[in-house]
């Protein structure tokens, strides 16, 4: 079943999730899934797929997909936009399924609606050593933005964006559906009709790398996770290595209910690369 698009107003800004019914009467706890930096809800399609009995929410962080938002400063920004979310939906017991930077934010904010979630399962969440946070100069800043700040952002249709990025890493590591799901959900038709943009701007993303410092409370937060964890942790080889695990492998050790699971035969983009055994991984979380 195709999702509906849902538009609600949270902090100043309208949000944009998509909702899958699932089985009336199963009764199933809601599954809510999370994308990263640069990406949107849609790419977790091939995933949800394998789904179909659960209801499903899958959120357009701010600034990505069809949601609203300008660059930001600070993570607590998402974390905020993501607790209106759960507070309009009135979650209660879901499954958190997250990636990168939207495994960060459903962590965090889990741990301040202990009552929202009951189990996460986290793909790879940017959550580094605690010495990362301390740090006192920025990774990026005006002079020195990140390198997201170039990307091209306007093409002629989705299928010109999926010939430009097919051969390319990470793309090209990305199961065929995820990857053409990536470009097509991933740009925004231009008012007047002449092709398309980059739903995520690159000003946008550019500005939650630059950011990445900036919630260093999320180590107590994950200390207070009151729920069964799942990290999941790709091959680990350097931070500015796209495609290497950014997440401290002492993490899951930190959440009183932490596992720790490392696939060092999957890249940080685990979930795309293979779809259907990420939902195995959700699946064994939601059997035990």
């Amino acid at each position: 079943m195709s999702p509906a698009a849902r538009i609600v107003g949270i902090n100043g800004i309208k949000l944009c999730y998509w909702q899958w019914s699932g089985t009336p009467g199963l009764n199933l706890p809601t599954l809510i899934f999370a994308h990263a930096t640069g990406f949107h809800a849609r790419v977790w399609d091939a995933v949800i797929a394998r789904f179909p009995e659960h209801p499903i929410i899958a959120l357009d962080q701010r600034g990505h997909g069809r949601s609203e938002g300008e660059p930001i400063e600070h993570w607590g920004t998402l974390i905020a936009d993501m607790r209106g979310i759960a507070d309009h939906l009135g979650l209660q017991r879901a499954i958190g399924v997250g990636h990168s930077m939207g495994a960060h934010v459903l962590a965090h904010t889990a741990s301040e609606m202990p009552s929202a979630f009951q189990q996460l399962v986290l793909f790879d969440p940017v959550i580094l050593a605690p010495s990362f946070y301390e740090a006192a100069e920025p990774l990026y800043t005006t002079d020195t933005p990140h390198p997201a700040i170039r990307r091209k952002r306007d093409f002629a249709s989705p299928e010109a964006m999926m010939e430009r990025f097919r051969a390319r890493d990470p793309y090209k590591l990305f199961a065929p559906q995820v990857f053409e799901d990536y470009c097509r959900y991933g740009l925004t038709e231009k008012p007047d009709g002449t092709g398309y943009k980059l739903a995520c701007s690159p000003e946008m993303e550019a500005s939650i790398y630059a950011s990445s410092r900036t919630n260093a409370a999320i180590h107590e937060a994950v200390k207070s996770l009151a729920i069964p964890t799942l990290v999941v942790r790709a091959k680990q080889t350097d931070l500015m290595d796209f495609k290497s695990s950014p997440t401290w492998p002492a993490l899951a050790d930190q959440i009183p209910q932490g596992t720790d699971l490392y696939r060092p035969d999957r890249t940080h983009f685990h979930p795309f690369e293979d779809p259907a055994d990420a939902a195995r991984i959700i699946n064994d979380v939601l059997a035990a």
